[in-house]
């Protein structure tokens, strides 16, 4: 992974660390389910009158809608709505990464080199200083559980993303869009019912209202169109367990957002863990970086002349064969 895809992950993290505020902020006048919904229904309606269809199986356009479109966001809304703060909960859905390795070792047999687990540990690590420090009496289990199965959602779209090997990474973004909307309505009217969906189309001229519909553009067009379509786009020309840890970074975002607007204390202790992220997340990206450089030089020295009578013969394994397949391991 370049250095460049490294800041272009980084920037996503921004995005989607500062998304936090503007979901909190719209479920102060929208319920959960209802939100998701309507969320993914402003995606939904352009993306059907003027976007065309990316060049990608179905099947992985609604596995990405499924996974990181409705699991992710079913459950992140419904914790966020049952106390989840919104620090807490950048940190917990950053189990995408960790749950992304694991499915990419385990469907797509990618491998992971040893510096780079080395590295990856290393966040983990800081994660879970900070979320020993934020778990308090502000987040009960049950929103706990609920984040956590959204971060699950979150990796199951990024093998979906990943095995898409999109060149359209908006399009996809957009069309991935179409596959929430119903399902999550339906939810929606049958839990939260129609007499709370509608009342909370009231007041929205009101302080509350107006913060909710901006938070609810900037998930819309910063969070999920730029920041969703830059992911995808990494997601397609890197190994999944390269650009997931990267997701990581979103918890320093967000609890440091959340410290400013939403006046949640940040403790030495989560600073402390803060600096572990960062240094976990950028040395297992370079690492990788690394690695596939020298497997690229290594590759580009094997001659490659025309085929002759002897070609087919068994040819013993050279040292630079034995070296690119020990980078492979």
């Amino acid at each position: 992974m370049s250095f460049k895809h490294c800041l272009l992950a980084a920037s996503v993290a921004v995005m989607w660390g500062l998304n936090f505020l503007a979901i909190d902020l719209s479920l102060a006048q929208f319920p959960p389910f209802f939100l998701v919904a309507l969320r993914f229904a402003l995606l939904a309606v352009p993306a059907l009158l003027f976007v065309p269809k990316p060049d990608v199986k179905a099947r992985w356009i609604i596995g990405y809608g499924l996974g990181f479109g409705l699991l992710q966001f079913l459950f992140l809304y419904w914790a966020m709505a049952a106390g989840m703060p919104a620090g807490l909960a950048s940190l917990v859905l950053q189990a995408s990464g960790p749950f992304t390795v694991l499915l990419g070792m385990t469907f797509l047999r990618e491998r992971v080199r040893g510096s780079q687990m080395a590295f990856l540990l290393i966040a983990m690590a800081g994660l879970a200083v900070v979320g020993w420090q934020r778990f308090d009496s502000n987040a009960s289990f049950l929103p706990f559980l609920l984040t956590l199965a959204g971060a699950f959602g979150w990796a199951i779209g990024n093998i979906c993303n990943r095995q898409a090997h999109t060149t359209e990474p908006i399009k996809l973004t957009m069309w991935m869009s179409l596959v929430p909307p119903v399902p999550m309505l339906a939810l929606s009217l049958a839990v939260e019912g129609p007499d709370r969906v509608g009342a909370s189309f009231s007041g929205l001229t009101t302080p509350t209202g107006l913060l909710a519909i901006a938070g609810l553009i900037y998930t819309v067009v910063i969070a999920t169109i730029l920041g969703s379509g830059v992911w995808s786009w990494l997601m397609s020309r890197n190994p999944a367990g390269v650009v997931a840890p990267f997701s990581m970074l979103v918890p320093v975002v967000g609890m440091s957002a959340a410290f400013v607007f939403l006046g949640e204390r940040v403790t030495v202790g989560e600073l402390c863990g803060a600096v572990l992220v960062i240094i976990g997340v950028l040395g297992a990206g370079l690492k990788a970086a690394k690695g596939a450089r020298i497997l690229a030089a290594a590759e580009a020295v094997v001659p490659v002349s025309a085929p002759t009578e002897d070609s087919t013969r068994a040819i013993p394994s050279g040292p630079v064969d034995r070296c690119s397949r020990s980078l492979r391991s």
